[in-house]
């Protein structure tokens, strides 16, 4: 388990599954105590009982089994409020309040922004708390969801509106994807120095058996392929390599489809 402290509060990142992260947010002066993204109910429930805690709600981003399965579990032990959006209410099991970018969750205060963000999933959102971003399987360290569900053009304006946050925000994504992806991008975007010294520090970070998230929109959006159309430099180039049309979303299009394939 690593922890990292944000204002108001502390995100500990516990793993799970093959790959999986769960995130639990510690109010601090308070009894609050949200799971993000619960894959497995075991690890939360012995986090809480070496801390002597409770869990008290469960956010959940999307309807996919590896980041609702301990739901049931974990609000029949804690009496936790489970928190999804409301176009996953029918999917999401043990729902107890749905949310929207127009209808965020109020807990003891804290600044919640809930982001809509299809291309993954139809109902997939995302959680923004202060600098710390919950964006579950949209935005990957160097990489993004399949589109399982939505479009390309739908995924490429999700990308873009969290590539708009404030560069400092930490981006808290569900997955250990980060080397893979980073593999991939080497090979669309060689001459990028950015993501050469990414390649570099996060395989290290890897080999000494830490996590390569959170990182930051800011290094996402110079290094991460599927963010790089918007530098207008990157996407004629690659546009121009490809044969495509040289805008972000024709590009972003033919990244993901080549990542598909890769």
């Amino acid at each position: 388990m690593w922890s990292y402290r944000h204002n108001n509060f502390t995100v500990h990142q516990l793993p799970a599954l093959k790959d999986n992260y769960i995130y639990l947010i510690d109010l601090h002066n308070s009894e609050t105590l949200i799971a993000v993204d619960p894959a497995e109910a075991v690890s939360i429930s012995r986090f809480c009982r070496e801390r002597d805690l409770r869990l008290t709600h469960i956010f959940n981003t999307h309807h996919h089994w590896d980041h609702t399965d301990g739901n049931t579990a974990l609000k029949a032990k804690f009496n936790a409020q489970v928190i999804a959006a409301a176009d996953d209410a029918h999917r999401i099991p043990a729902i107890d309040i749905a949310v929207s970018e127009h209808a965020p969750p109020t807990i003891n205060g804290l600044n919640i922004t809930v982001l809509e963000l299809p291309g993954h999933t139809s109902g997939h959102i995302a959680y923004l708390i202060d600098d710390a971003l919950f964006c579950g399987d949209v935005l990957f360290g160097a990489g993004c969801g399949r589109l399982f569900e939505g479009t390309p053009a739908q995924m490429w304006a999700s990308l873009n509106k969290l590539a708009s946050l404030a560069g400092q925000t930490k981006v808290y994504c569900a997955h250990e994807y980060t080397l893979p992806n980073l593999r991939f991008a080497h090979t669309v975007d060689p001459d990028n120095e950015a993501l050469e010294q990414r390649i570099h520090h996060d395989t290290q970070t890897r080999m000494d058996k830490k996590p390569t998230i959170p990182s930051t929109i800011a290094i996402e959006i110079t290094t991460n392929p599927f963010l790089r159309p918007l530098d207008e430099q990157f996407c004629n180039h690659y546009a121009g390599e490809a044969n495509i049309a040289a805008d972000g979303l024709s590009v972003f299009t033919d990244l993901r489809q080549r990542k598909d394939r890769y």
